[in-house]
């Protein structure tokens, strides 16, 4: 007889996503522009914001606090420190984790909850309080996966497909939730406004179980670059955290996927119809584009994600799914991107119920 394991096939149910009201997008391409001022540098960062294919990003900052004015959250005489920042996330981060999650279908039976999350610390932690504020029931196992970066998305949905196969009777509630615009930082440097302009908040939720229809979740990928470690960076600081975004990522990226034995791993036996990747940039989509030989239309819903909500770390690449499951795909494969430099993936593919 087999395993568990080799029995238990687990499936996304549903996914229902969320971002706050505020969209802060134009109002920080002025704020970035003054950091500037009237250099060449800011000419520049004007045309290559313009080329980076976001039209909205959004905050949880109030309308007073997004518009940067004197006496607002990063206009108040000096830039607001890390605990000031992790109390506002401590505020918001379990609202919007609830707005999402309660889009979804039914939160019924849950039995474990899995919360990813790198831009935000709070004890009890944002997995107790959402927990507590779901109603979900008090013995429910809780999972919390911290400060990985982008691709906790994937992780976040691997993690939750393991524990149905160890648990055919699992009904577990995956959530990423990003609070990626309490870390601007007060700088001139270009390269780190430019990348400090794809981020924004969002939160995702999906519901992983053994039964019936959904997005099976397969095969997991992984993969580190060599001499890449200093490209993606996370650190947490006096004033928040400070993300490093190199504008060598996507030339790093193009160099890797020229590797045969890789773009097999990533494509497998037959080439996936649906590709979930993690639009990390418009910069980056291209280069995976390329890099794998995609069709034009390919990586349509992560740039339709770049386009209208921006770069939300961890929760991106869930609102990708999210699009791609109305389509019921056959295969699929979703990719994201993040510190090491990293990659994580895992296959999916539509079943009516019967897998």
């Amino acid at each position: 007889m087999g395993s568990n394991s080799e029995r238990t096939v687990p499936r996304i149910e549903a996914i229902a996503t969320a971002v706050p009201e505020s969209d802060v997008h134009a109002r920080y391409t002025s704020w970035a522009e003054a950091q500037l001022g009237k250099t060449r540098e800011a000419a520049l960062f004007a045309r290559m914001e313009q080329r980076g294919g976001i039209a909205h990003r959004y905050s949880v900052l109030n309308e007073r606090d997004a518009a940067m004015d004197f006496g607002s959250f990063y206009a108040n005489g000096s830039s607001p420190g890390t605990g000031e920042r992790m109390r506002r996330y401590g505020e918001a981060a379990p609202d919007l984790a609830l707005k999402a999650a309660e889009k979804l279908p039914s939160t019924d039976g849950v039995t474990h909850l899995v919360i990813a999350s790198c831009t935000g610390f709070m004890a009890p932690g944002l997995d107790q309080v959402v927990a507590r504020k779901l109603g979900l029931a008090p013995d429910v196992e809780r999972v919390s996966i911290g400060f990985m970066g982008c691709y906790a998305g994937v992780t976040l949905l691997r993690t939750a497909a393991h524990i149905v196969r160890s648990d055919p009777t699992a009904r577990v509630l995956a959530i990423a939730v990003e609070l990626c615009t309490l870390h601007l930082q007060e700088t001139d440097d270009l390269e780190s406004l430019l990348a400090m302009g794809q981020f924004a908040d969002g939160a995702a939720a999906a519901l992983v179980s053994a039964n019936g229809e959904g997005l099976v979740l397969g095969e997991g990928l992984s993969a580190a670059l060599e001499e890449s470690a200093d490209l993606i960076t996370w650190h947490v600081g006096d004033t928040g955290f400070a993300m490093h975004l190199s504008g060598a990522v996507p030339g790093r990226l193009a160099e890797a996927l020229e590797d045969s034995e890789l773009i097999a791993t990533i494509s497998g036996e037959e080439k996936p119809q649906a590709w979930a990747v993690h639009p990390g940039g418009k910069s980056i989509l291209d280069a995976v584009e390329r890099g794998l030989q995609l069709p034009a239309d390919a990586l349509t819903a992560s740039r339709g994600v770049l386009s209208d909500f921006g770069n939300m770390s961890s929760a991106t690449v869930i609102f990708v799914m999210e699009r791609l499951m109305r389509e019921k795909p056959v295969s699929g494969v979703a990719l994201a991107f993040g510190p090491g430099l990293a990659m994580e993936g895992v296959r999916f593919g539509w079943t009516n119920g019967d897998a």
